[in-house]
């Protein structure tokens, strides 16, 4: 099932939001834009509409909400405070870029309006928080629980392991064909965001935990299926949304909380860093094109770099 369905995003908008957020889904596809962020930024447009709509208090929000036109830099601003409101600062920072990019469409692309409502509107504020590493006694913890020699355990093993040991996100393991994988040089092949794709190396104990996989799905029912991986019963593929409930469950059952794909995402770029690893070679090998990334997944590590330093030259301790 698509993650965009555009009759279902624009349900309850008028006839004009509408019409207007197919004729911009138009132009990402013509743009090679993937799903994902073709989704992301029509849902930030399709709930600016829906708020308009039903919970904007300024009177004129009737006009925006038949037309997006109409929409004012208060309409916005007041759209983004009821998102950190209701959401978080996070969230409002998300639909707050996807809107730059529709009110820019209007203007540049459409020449629907002379200038965007989003030119004053400040980009929210939001926390810096360091995300929690998964430490190595914790994947192990993983695999502990999905051990042995069924499919769905052969299966569930060599993801965690992909994961692990390529710092993947979700959707670039999840959506992974039988043919990207190589074990003869043992790399994986890539579809990362914005059609920029890449081959990574994998490891022997990844490299065994694959080949263990293959051979079990060469004796499933969706072995017809280009996709690497299956559901456990049926002919049909596991969805990246299915890998991320999966690996719910199994954190679940191994006692490790708050189990998703990026964690070793930031674990990967963590370890990198703490070794002293060439930014240059980590933004290569996890798909970055900016440098605010490897800065934002290494501040875990920065973090503890100095406190192993601080330990290490006893500040204070002298006296």
């Amino acid at each position: 099932m698509p993650l965009l369905d555009l009759q279902k995003l624009t349900d309850g908008l008028s006839r004009t939001w509408a019409g207007f957020l197919r004729d911009w889904d138009r132009s990402l596809r013509a743009g090679n834009y993937p799903e994902t962020t073709r989704y992301n930024y029509l849902l930030a447009a399709a709930q600016l509409g829906r708020y308009l709509r039903e919970h904007s208090p300024d009177p004129d929000a009737d006009d925006a909400a038949d037309d997006p036109c109409a929409v004012t830099r208060a309409h916005v601003e007041a759209f983004q405070g009821w998102m950190i409101e209701t959401r978080s600062a996070s969230t409002a920072l998300n639909k707050h870029k996807g809107l730059q990019q529709f009110f820019k469409w209007l203007v540049v692309d459409e020449e629907a309006i002379d200038r965007s409502p989003m030119e004053r509107v400040r980009q929210p504020k939001t926390p810096t928080k360091l995300i929690p590493v998964m430490r190595d006694e914790d994947t192990g913890k993983l695999l502990a629980a999905c051990k042995g020699k069924g499919f769905v355990n052969l299966r569930d093993e060599a993801l965690i392991r992909l994961y692990c040991n390529t710092g993947a996100r979700l959707s670039e393991v999840g959506n992974l064909l039988v043919i990207d994988v190589d074990l003869n040089t043992e790399s994986v092949h890539f579809h990362g965001k914005g059609a920029k794709d890449r081959r990574v190396r994998f490891g022997p104990k990844t490299a065994r935990a694959l080949s263990r996989y293959l051979r079990a799905r060469n004796k499933h029912k969706g072995a017809v299926l280009p996709n690497l991986w299956l559901a456990g019963r049926g002919v049909a593929p596991l969805t990246p949304n299915g890998i991320k409930i999966l690996l719910k469950r199994l954190g679940e059952a191994a006692g490790v909380p708050d189990v998703h794909a990026h964690r070793w995402r930031h674990s990967f770029a963590h370890e990198w860093k703490r070794a002293g690893g060439d930014t240059g070679d980590l933004m290569l090998l996890l798909g970055w094109t900016s440098e605010d990334m490897p800065r934002h997944y290494g501040a875990s590590a920065a973090a503890e770099r100095a406190q192993e330093t601080q330990a290490r030259l006893g500040i204070g301790e002298r006296v």
